[in-house]
């Protein structure tokens, strides 16, 4: 089997012996995710210890965003078997756009509930609420757990999320309507796009050689490079607003309670293969985004309640990730490759 770049040896075992193996143990789930919260952890050192200083944080992701990253997600998609499905591939764009306007529905009516409206808040917390982070933490826990398949598929369901939320979160944050289809041409989506054009196609297999381990290559430091960058960026968005009770606890309902729910009985009930429904059992566990923050920059909302999202909610998924992952592989019925 070939190793992803967070595949632990001690840990991985053939997919024909998933069955066999017994079963999975919540110790083996929450082992499983510690890497990325220790990168997030290195982060925040690094941060406090003046190594990865502010300033360096644009340049280092404008490498990541715009380079790493799409040569990644093209490196997992190019002879992905499960995506030469169109009905497949459809299905996955559409749970991507489905669960976040979902999360953003959640979110709408637990804002009502905690007293915000237009004007304090309202528009920023659903939207900051209402998205997972469905990239930089879901990708290398994905890797672990199911491996390339698993991965191939969330970046074709990531396809709509960004969709949505570049639309329909868009329009919430700014409350003016119209589609900014310029927000949408950018590294990961063209590299997502090229890369499903060539595989439904069959025009993958031309990729190999030197070419194909260049992208490899360039591909593979994109995440825990962008988790570190994330560390430290917390650091320097906690200190930007006095924390408010009603936004951490309203967003603790909803990011980890409330919409696990939903996509989880999204995962169970709804037909789909089963690499999409592994990308949802680990989208159900995921905290919030940290594109909202941006989104509120841009479009005129209230960034210091989106980073309050994003901070309460990162630190409330150290508890609550590894448990929604465990009992979600249960209740759906899918299998990680972990004994």
């Amino acid at each position: 089997m070939r190793r992803g770049i967070w595949e632990l040896s001690a840990w991985q075992c053939r997919p024909d012996q998933v069955h066999a193996r017994g079963v999975v143990t919540f110790g083996t789930v929450f082992i499983s995710v510690l890497p990325v919260y220790l990168l997030v952890l290195a982060g925040v050192v690094f941060r406090l210890g003046g190594i990865l200083k502010p300033e360096h944080d644009a340049g280092i992701m404008r490498v990541v965003y715009f380079v790493m990253l799409p040569c990644f997600m093209l490196d997992k998609i190019l002879g992905a078997e499960v995506l030469r499905s169109g009905p497949t591939v459809a299905c996955a764009m559409a749970l991507g756009i489905g669960m976040i306007l979902g999360g953003m529905g959640i979110a709408w009516v637990v804002s009502k509930c905690i007293g915000l409206h237009r004007g304090t808040g309202m528009r920023t917390f659903t939207i900051a609420a209402g998205c997972q982070n469905f990239g930089f933490t879901a990708v290398p826990v994905l890797e672990i757990l199911w491996g390339s398949g698993a991965l191939a598929m969330v970046f074709v369901h990531n396809l709509g999320v960004e969709i949505a939320i570049w639309s329909v979160g868009v329009m919430v944050m700014s409350g003016e309507r119209g589609f900014p289809w310029k927000k949408l041409l950018n590294g990961p989506i063209l590299a997502v796009t090229v890369g499903l054009l060539l595989v439904l196609l069959g025009l993958d297999v031309a990729v190999t050689g030197p070419a194909r381990k260049v992208i490899s290559q360039l591909g593979v430091g994109a995440f825990p490079v962008a988790i570190m960058i994330t560390g430290a960026t917390m650091v320097s968005l906690s200190n930007q607003e006095r924390p408010t009770l009603k936004i951490i606890l309203g967003s603790l309902l909803v990011r980890l309670c409330l919409a696990p729910a939903m996509i989880l009985a999204v995962a169970k009930f709804v037909p789909m293969v089963p690499e999409l429904r592994q990308v949802l059992v680990v989208q159900a566990a995921m905290p919030a985004a940290m594109t909202p923050i941006m989104l509120a920059r841009l479009y005129g909302g209230r960034p210091a309640i989106a980073v309050q999202v994003v901070i309460a909610t990162t630190v409330g998924s150290i508890v609550t990730l590894p448990w929604i992952i465990y009992w979600g592989i249960q209740w759906v019925g899918v299998k990680p490759l972990l004994p």
